[in-house]
């Protein structure tokens, strides 16, 4: 392809479904519909000659229905702080048509939306810490977002769920899972609380999903039996 990038995001995501988000288990989703919300830090990447690494931005969707049965809607969001060729590099990325088709993420659900409203370039105040699976989210005037672990309701801690992926996934490789709750206004207006979320790096490149093993998968080295001899 024309277009050689690297987007490498460390990445916060917010459904409307239940603790078995259907999207990760091949199941339907938990009420027939979906609503998401991905917010996400660039922490290496470049299109072509352009860098992208330390800007935020967010892509929005809701489906009537099942993603697969099409007439989504999208809004993409992107950091106000990006120049005007970062912006246009972003926005290809996150529009999913600088790709390989159905390579990744951006592209397959770009393929699922009819409706694409106009992209937006606002100030994206994200905190997020993948491994404690905390963040909080704030786009002014458009959306808010905290997420958290579950927790054990018998000794009060943070109850540790992660998911692997190594094959099948255009999304992610290795995610750690959380709740989150979500308020969205606007032109994509939808809100879910204490719903799926994950917490994940986003590797991608013009030809799709890079399947490197996941940073957030180092705790995996600390229980291995080699580790505690």
């Amino acid at each position: 392809m024309a277009d050689q990038w690297l987007f490498k995001s460390e990445t916060y995501d917010n459904c409307n479904c239940a603790m078995n988000c259907g999207c990760q288990f091949n199941l339907p989703s938990t009420h027939g519909y979906c609503q998401s919300a991905f917010v996400g830090n660039v922490v290496e990447g470049h299109f072509d000659g352009t860098p992208i690494a330390g800007l935020n931005w967010a892509a929005l969707y809701k489906w009537p229905g099942e993603i697969k049965d099409g007439s989504g809607r999208r809004q993409i969001v992107i950091d106000e702080r990006a120049d005007e060729a970062q912006r246009i590099a972003l926005e290809a990325i996150i529009s999913g048509g600088a790709c390989e088709p159905l390579s990744n993420l951006f592209s397959v659900f770009a393929s699922t939306c009819s409706d694409r409203c106009e992209t937006l370039f606002l100030p994206i105040h994200l905190e997020a810490d993948l491994e404690l699976r905390t963040a909080s989210v704030d786009i002014p005037g458009i959306m808010r977002s905290i997420g958290r672990p579950m927790i054990n309701e018998f000794n009060g801690q943070p109850f540790h769920i992660a998911l692997a992926r190594p094959s099948g996934s255009f999304e992610f490789t290795y995610a750690e899972i959380g709740l989150g709750t979500t308020s969205i206004t606007g032109d994509m207006e939808m809100a879910f609380e204490d719903s799926w979320a994950h917490f994940c790096v986003h590797h991608f490149n013009q030809n799709g999903l890079v399947r490197e093993r996941s940073r957030l998968t180092a705790w995996l080295e600390r229980m291995s039996p080699r580790s505690r001899e």
